[in-house]
C-alpha cells in the first residue's frame, strides 16, 4: 500500500497573496465548496487582520460536509483571540524562526517569539481547538532553534509543525535533511509549505513527504505571492505513485476551471 500524505489547500489564503488577486466572498465560498466537494483535507482560508473574512468563515463551515477549516493568525494574541470565536477546526498561528525575521523584520528577539508563542497556543488549547505552528523562513533558519522550537510547541500542544520556506531557497537534499531531523527526535507531525521561487515547490515538496512529512501545502494553479505556491494538479500528478493523496486529479482540474473564471474578471 502507497504510504497516506494528506493535503492542505491555502488558496484562499496564501494564494490571494499573488499581485493583482483578491477574492470577492462568494468566489471564496464557491471554491471552497468546491475543494471541500472534492475531498481535499484542510483548507486554510483568511488572515485575521480583518474582521470581514468572519462571514466567509461562518458560511463555509456551515456548508462545508469533508475538509477541516483553518485559518491563519499573526502571532498576536487578539487575532487569534478573534479566529478562536469563529470556531474553526484548526488555527495556524505564523511564527518567525529565522534570525532575519525576528530581529530584522520584527525587531524583536527569540524570548518575544517563545513568549507570544506561548501567550498564542494558551488560547487555542483552552478553546480546544487544534492548532499548527507555522515556522516561517525556516529554510533559513537556524536548525538548533528550529529544533529546541519544535519541543517547545509539542510540549504547548501543537499537533502540526509547518516548515515554510518563505523566500522559496530549499532545495530537496536540505528540506529532506530538516523533515528526517525533526521527526527522529521530536513526535511531532511535519507539514510542508513551498515556495515556487526557485521553480522546485513540487519537488520540494514531494521530498518532504517522501521523508516523512505528512500534510502538503498546495493552491490551484501554484498561485501565491512572488513565484508562487506549490501547484496542486502538478503535485498529485507527480506524486500520485508514490503516495495516496486521497484526491482525484481529474477534479482539481475542474476546480482549476472554476478559479480560472474568476480570474478573468479580478486581474
Amino acid at each position: 500500500m502507497k504510504p497516506k500524505r494528506w493535503i492542505v489547500d491555502t488558496t484562499l489564503r496564501d494564494g490571494e497573496q499573488c499581485p493583482g488577486i483578491a477574492f470577492q466572498p462568494e468566489d471564496k465560498i464557491k471554491l471552497a465548496l468546491l475543494l471541500d466537494e472534492i475531498g481535499i483535507h484542510e483548507i486554510e482560508i483568511g488572515v485575521f487582520a480583518k474582521e470581514q473574512e468572519a462571514y466567509i468563515i461562518d458560511k463555509i463551515i456551515s456548508h462545508k460536509k469533508n475538509s477541516e477549516i483553518s485559518v491563519w493568525c499573526r502571532l498576536v494574541e487578539e487575532d487569534v483571540r478573534f479566529a478562536v470565536s469563529l470556531c474553526p477546526d484548526r488555527i495556524h498561528i505564523g511564527m518567525p524562526v529565522s534570525y532575519i525575521q525576528i530581529y530584522g523584520k520584527l525587531n524583536k528577539n527569540k524570548d518575544w517569539i517563545i513568549n507570544q508563542t506561548s501567550k498564542c497556543l494558551e488560547i487555542i488549547s483552552k478553546a480546544g481547538i487544534s492548532a499548527t505552528v507555522g515556522f516561517e523562513d525556516s529554510s533559513r533558519a537556524d536548525i538548533g532553534f528550529i529544533k529546541r522550537m519544535a519541543r517547545y510547541v509539542s510540549e504547548m500542544g501543537a499537533s502540526t509543525i509547518r516548515l515554510a520556506d518563505t523566500v522559496g531557497v530549499f532545495v530537496p537534499s536540505n528540506s529532506i535533511a530538516m523533515v528526517k531531523e525533526l521527526i527522529s527526535e521530536i513526535p511531532v507531525t511535519i507539514e510542508t509549505h513551498e515556495h515556487n521561487d526557485l521553480g522546485m515547490a513540487v519537488a520540494n515538496t514531494i521530498a518532504m513527504a517522501g521523508a516523512g512529512a505528512k500534510l502538503l501545502d498546495c493552491t490551484l494553479l501554484g498561485i501565491g505571492e512572488r513565484a508562487g505556491n506549490c501547484n496542486m494538479y502538478d503535485l498529485i500528478h507527480s506524486a500520485e505513485r508514490l503516495f495516496d493523496l486521497g484526491v482525484d486529479k481529474h477534479k482539481v482540474k475542474l476546480v482549476e476551471e472554476t478559479l480560472i473564471d474568476i480570474l478573468k474578471y479580478s486581474l
